[in-house]
């Protein structure tokens, strides 16, 4: 099943990944930074020396180098499943972004999200992301 779990525990974290996207849309770092766990790993193996990212201080500050190089980004989000166990739980998500580039050029890539999560004192957090691309730049 695509979906299981405590429904509660669902509905943080859709909210979860819709503050993500809020945080890209807005620009924030500090919204975009506020849903990932202190020991967690960001996985964009298209994207050279971001393979990998450790730690979220690490994550916050190769997202805010990242953003410079796009004076405009859109996220959307969907979820393709949500499996939660406990205070663990799994999940996949679909996006849709437009971005622009500093010399003007239009992206409009789609992707896909494949999360670990960990709920620590009641909130839902990513502990692990990794983004594969599935159309477009």
């Amino acid at each position: 099943m695509s979906f299981s779990g405590n429904f509660e525990d669902r509905l943080m974290i859709r909210e979860l990944m819709d503050t993500y996207a809020d945080g890209v849309n807005q620009r924030n770092a500090h919204t975009w930074g506020s849903t990932w766990a202190e020991e967690s790993e960001w996985n964009l193996p298209v994207v050279p020396g971001m393979e990998a990212v450790k730690g979220k201080s690490n994550i916050i500050e190769g997202w805010m180098q990242g953003m410079e190089l796009f004076p405009f980004v859109f996220m959307a989000i969907s979820p393709g499943s949500i499996q939660v166990t406990g205070n663990t739980a799994t999940a996949r998500s679909y996006t849709a972004e437009v971005a622009v580039t500093q010399d003007g050029t239009e992206l409009r890539p789609r992707g896909q999200y494949d999360d670990k999560l960990v709920k620590i004192d009641g909130q839902w957090l990513f502990k692990q992301r990794t983004f594969m691309p599935i159309h477009g730049e």
